[in-house]
């Protein structure tokens, strides 16, 4: 009875221990569904159904009733939209697209930022409102997203919707992207539901490659630098000198990336598994060696939502070069507002939108002068200027991303410029050797040339199948080894 009992409360949600990609339930997890999945695997109606219950148990193990948030989405989007489908009368489709415009928004609005609005009006005297007790529901800020792009694409005939209520759950939910990602567009994933189930040797090692790469840069590479140094430099910086507060920046940089990009990762690697293919979500980065070009590798799936559903119909570059700049501006600030109820993630995307529009400017200045045609050393060393700048950039801008006041990111700041102490630099590298070691892997790996990762693809896609489960097996084995005591929550979770 009690090994029922604790079988049963496994199977329960728990918000002290919710389902992730690289929790112990996950595995077991899986592995039922991809029996299931087995089992009905020639059979599109069969699949749907298997992938979209598994889906809502999935998303049920990671905030409880909350499911219930995804289902009236589905509910909602999937009959507007055939409405507006089927709906002639111009008016009438734009006064249905505003409906589901502030059905979705209103609902993000709600959950994520009714406190901040309140926070806003009790700081300027309008009133004095006690905050609410409001959960925010996982998930909410990526699948509210791919209902608004999926009800505009409707709405501007560039895709028809389905006719089958289950599909569009079986879109909204699939639970590898269905949490923090990548946001993923109608028109790129619902044609492959009715398409036969196909799995290769090179899908195989893709999706391996993807889920190992991606474990090991969330537990390994994120979890173990994230926990043991940059949050004591980030939990109180005015007690850190000026250099350990630098490397603890460049240890978020670090961080951030893995962990992100890792689920992202491991969600795509899932999916090729079971025959779906989802673009990628990020492109190494801090390569970049300008802005645009980061905000072109950096979370690709939000920023190319940004452009199309927000920047471009604000404008874009239709309306001469200071409305460009406007709406670049605006979209950025929208876009750090996105990430989460606070002024510092406002500032971040202003920050970020103020540098675009800089970097627009210098490109055509450059263009002016012949700068952009320079070869050979002078475009090595114009190129590696512009990736230093850009990585340091970025790095400011993420001491307010992650630090929870403002006055926490400028005493942060404040200790840099005020007391670095590099004399200590010897110091800080032995107290923290592992630490430091990570980051020296994570950024060399970060830096290797493409070809080097696609070499392994082919290598892994070439494995028999016990080669890959070999690997599987002990590539496990030696995350269990090193990874925390404490499992951390993805960064983006929040979000």
């Amino acid at each position: 009875m009690l090994t029922l009992e604790k079988l049963l409360s496994q199977l329960m949600y728990n918000p002290e221990e919710p389902i992730l990609f690289n929790s112990g339930f996950f595995l077991y997890f899986f592995a039922a569904f991809l029996l299931c999945y087995q089992l009905v695997i020639n059979n599109t109606r069969g699949r749907v159904w298997v992938f979209t219950l598994f889906s809502l148990y999935f998303f049920y193990k990671a905030c409880g009733h909350y499911v219930g948030l995804v289902l009236l989405s589905a509910v909602i989007d999937f009959y507007l939209s055939n409405t507006i489908h089927a709906t002639e009368n111009q008016r009438k489709r734009k006064a249905l697209l505003v409906f589901s415009i502030v059905i979705n928004i209103g609902m993000l609005v709600y959950f994520k930022y009714t406190n901040f609005f309140i926070g806003v009006m009790n700081d300027i005297g309008a009133g004095h409102f006690t905050p609410l007790h409001i959960l925010l529901p996982i998930g909410i800020s990526f699948y509210t997203f791919e209902n608004l792009s999926y009800t505009i694409d409707v709405y501007r005939k560039e895709i028809k919707p389905v006719t089958n209520f289950m599909d569009y759950l079986f879109f909204l939910s699939f639970f590898p992207k269905l949490m923090m990602g990548p946001i993923v567009r109608a028109a790129d994933f619902i044609p492959q539901i009715y398409k036969p189930y196909h799995v290769n040797a090179e899908d195989m090692g893709k999706g391996m490659y993807l889920i190992l790469g991606g474990l090991f840069k969330k537990v390994v590479i994120s979890d173990i630098i994230n926990q043991n140094f940059v949050q004591y430099i980030f939990d109180d910086p005015a007690r850190r000198t000026g250099l350990e507060c630098l490397l603890g920046v460049y240890g978020y940089a670090l961080v951030i990336y893995c962990d992100f990009s890792g689920y992202s990762d491991m969600a795509i690697g899932i999916a090729r598994w079971v025959g779906f293919k989802i673009p990628a979500n990020f492109d190494t980065p801090y390569k970049s060696s300008n802005i645009t070009e980061f905000w072109r590798r950096w979370h690709i799936s939000l920023s190319s939502w940004l452009r199309d559903y927000v920047y471009i119909p604000l404008g874009g570059n239709r309306k001469g070069k200071v409305r460009q700049y406007i709406n670049q501006f605006l979209t950025m600030i929208i876009g750090g507002f996105w990430h989460g109820a606070s002024w510092n993630f406002i500032l971040w995307g202003a920050m970020h939108g103020s540098l675009l529009g800089l970097d627009k400017s210098r490109i055509n200045w450059m263009k002016a002068r012949g700068w952009d045609q320079w070869t050979g050393m002078k475009k090595g060393i114009l190129k590696f200027l512009g990736i230093l700048f850009t990585f340091h950039f970025v790095c400011f801008c993420w001491v307010f991303f992650h630090a929870e006041t403002f006055e926490a990111a400028t005493a942060l700041l404040h200790q840099v410029a005020y007391d670095f102490r590099p004399d200590l630099l010897p110091t800080v590298l032995n107290a923290y050797p592992i630490v430091f070691g990570l980051m020296a892997l994570g950024f060399l790996l970060h830096f290797l040339p493409n070809i080097t990762w696609e070499k392994i693809e082919l290598r892994l896609a070439g494995l028999p199948l016990w080669g890959s489960v070999a690997i599987m097996v002990a590539f496990i084995w030696l995350l269990i080894q090193v990874k925390t005591d404490e499992p951390m929550l993805p960064i983006y979770l929040q979000f």
